[in-house]
């Protein structure tokens, strides 16, 4: 569905669930997941429904993946970076479950 205008410039890899994705330095991390192809980079706590980028400027949260192992991060507003560890969401951040008593 989605692809890019121009051919990846100054290449970086980054880790999406442990499998190398090629992104141009400077986009961000949704956009490299969106241009790869993903169904999905998170489902809802709630109804466990999927969700993607919507909004692509950080107003709908719906976004959210762990980065580098620190959950609820917003793709849309993370710029890529080399070796990149990122990884989808199912449900409620991890980081957030481990910190509850």
């Amino acid at each position: 569905m989605f692809s890019s205008l121009s051919p990846i410039t100054h290449g970086v890899t980054l880790y999406l669930d442990g499998h190398p994705v090629t992104a141009s330095r400077g986009e961000s991390v949704a956009a490299c997941l969106l241009r790869a192809g993903l169904a999905h980079n998170r489902r809802t706590p709630v109804s466990g429904a999927p969700r993607l980028p919507y909004c692509m400027i950080g107003n709908c949260f719906d976004c959210l993946v762990e980065i580098d192992g620190i959950g609820n991060q917003q793709a849309c507003l993370t710029v890529v970076r080399e070796g990149m560890q990122v990884r989808c969401q199912n449900g409620a951040a991890t980081a957030l479950e481990t910190s509850v008593p």
